[in-house]
């Protein structure tokens, strides 16, 4: 079962299920004064910044706490 909220976790989830939870998620709004993702990920794709958790070889929270500590 996948949670109500936030990513779906590494045991129990697809490949498929977390790509399609990042491009969800982390899409762009042809808005970058109310978006940011741009800022957060340094111009890099969310597909590409989560790519280890899209292939489950790393928590999702791991990743999202080292972008977190750029800033």
């Amino acid at each position: 079962m996948q949670p109500l909220f936030g990513p779906p976790p590494l045991a129990g989830s697809t490949k498929e299920e977390r790509k399609a939870y990042i491009e969800e998620t982390y899409h762009c709004i042809n808005d970058c004064d109310m978006c940011g993702l741009c800022k957060v990920y340094h111009g890099k794709e969310p597909v590409l910044v989560y790519r280890d958790y899209i292939e489950g070889t790393r928590e999702f929270a791991d990743i999202a706490a080292m972008y977190r500590r750029q800033h």
